[in-house]
Order: structure tokens, then C-alpha cells, then sequence
């Protein structure tokens, strides 16, 4: 992967942005289209036309995505752990024998 410490131009519900920083150009333009698409959505459903406050539902909704994400995934790390655990155990019993 490229880093490049150069500007990118994104679109975001109209507006466009001039991001400056380390990253994939097109990553950051992936990141661009996903947030203007969670924007468009969040506005089909809410009465306002009130960009900041579409952005800030739009926000809380990914920020939700993420925490169940990170939620499940520690759940399965769990499970992998006690899952290992258990086959060493059992594997410690079988070579003891």
C-alpha cells in the first residue's frame, strides 16, 4: 500500500473536502462514499434538511455499527479462547495418560 502524506478531494452530501493526511487516496475516498452514503440515508428517513445535525445522526449510526462490531468480535475471541483452552486440557489429559 502507497502512504502518501498528500491532500485528497471527497465529496460528502454536497460538500466537498480537502483531506490532508497519511493514507490510500482511494481509502480515503472509500471512506468519503461510505459516510456521504450513511448521510443520504440517515436524510431519507429524518425531517430535517440540517446538514450538521444528518451528519451527527449519521455519526452516532456508524458509531453504533462499530460498537456491536467490536462487541461480537470480542465475543468470538472469547469463544476462540475458551475453545483452545479446552482442546489443551484435553490434550494435556491425553498425553499424561
Amino acid at each position: 500500500m502507497d502512504i502518501r502524506n498528500d491532500s485528497t478531494i471527497v465529496e460528502i452530501f454536497g460538500q466537498t473536502y480537502n483531506v490532508r493526511g497519511e493514507g490510500d487516496p482511494d481509502y480515503l475516498a472509500e471512506l468519503a462514499r461510505f459516510v456521504d452514503g450513511r448521510m443520504r440515508e440517515v436524510a431519507g428517513q429524518v425531517a430535517t434538511v440540517d446538514p450538521v445535525k444528518i451528519a451527527i445522526l449519521a455519526a452516532l449510526n456508524i458509531a453504533d455499527e462499530f460498537s456491536r462490531y467490536r462487541r461480537e468480535r470480542e465475543s468470538a475471541s472469547d469463544a476462540w479462547i475458551e475453545k483452545t483452552e479446552e482442546i489443551t486440557n484435553r490434550l494435556s489429559k491425553v498425553v499424561s495418560s
